[in-house]
């Protein structure tokens, strides 16, 4: 066997033995990939690595707890939080970050729809980057189609939001990345997202406000350019006993 080929079975037996988010994290910046908490990183994650990435977390959440003086061993409520809590977050409330966009079917638009569609309220949940603490509330969609638009079926834009918002993030970057998936999916003539939310970041801590709620929108296209248009979808949107928003 050759200098080389011992080296390369070297460097890939060394590569294996490193932690699995080690050997993520060396594919994400050897790609020059971003990893932020609210990207998507699927695609640079193998076969068998979620699991590894759990037991992980599993441990790392476990010296969390001893350093919290938490007596794991004898208090039988927080035995298994660690590895409770790493499920949650690799497998749940952070999915959105591990797996791959769902899977949505495209139709044709054969009947040229070209009048407003709404869908919502979707109830949403994620989590705040700052503090991981639940953000909690409801998206609307607006779209607009032309004759080339791909349609795609009611229970996939709860699907998408589900995936985009099941990361660590801000809500206004949330909705941003909801409205690029949704454009690029369908290619409407006219694109509005609305998303009202509460912040246990807000509620649970610090000023310990549980009234407060934030409002975001979105507005791509004809939404952007045509008043009357949006004034249309805020309106529908309004709940009743709602000020318009």
């Amino acid at each position: 066997m050759s200098p080389s080929i011992v080296a390369r079975i070297a460097q890939a037996d060394g590569l294996l033995r490193l932690p699995a988010s080690l050997r993520i994290r060396k594919r994400l910046l050897e790609a020059g990939q971003r990893h932020h908490a609210n990207d998507n990183i699927s695609g640079f994650i193998e076969e068998g690595e979620l699991d590894e990435l759990q037991h992980e977390v599993q441990d790392r959440l476990q010296e969390v707890l001893q350093a919290l003086v938490i007596d794991t061993q004898n208090d039988h409520n927080t035995r298994q939080t660690a590895q409770r809590v790493a499920r949650m977050f690799v497998r749940e409330v952070f999915h959105g970050r591990y797996q791959p966009a769902p899977t949505v079917t495209a139709f044709p638009n054969v009947s040229q729809l070209n009048e407003l569609m709404i869908v919502g309220p979707i109830r949403v949940r994620s989590a705040c980057s700052h503090h991981l603490c639940p953000i909690m509330g409801e998206v609307w969609i607006g779209v607009l189609p032309n004759a080339d638009s791909a349609l795609i079926g009611l229970s996939k834009y709860a699907r998408l939001c589900d995936w985009i918002m099941s990361r660590p993030q801000i809500q206004e970057e949330a909705i941003v990345m909801l409205a690029d998936e949704l454009e690029c999916r369908i290619q409407p003539d006219g694109l509005a997202v609305v998303m009202e939310a509460s912040h246990f970041c807000m509620h649970w801590r610090g000023v310990k406000d549980d009234g407060s709620l934030m409002t975001n929108s979105v507005m791509r296209g004809a939404f952007l350019e045509d008043a009357a248009l949006r004034r249309e979808f805020l309106s529908l949107r309004q709940k009743p006993g709602r000020n318009a928003s």
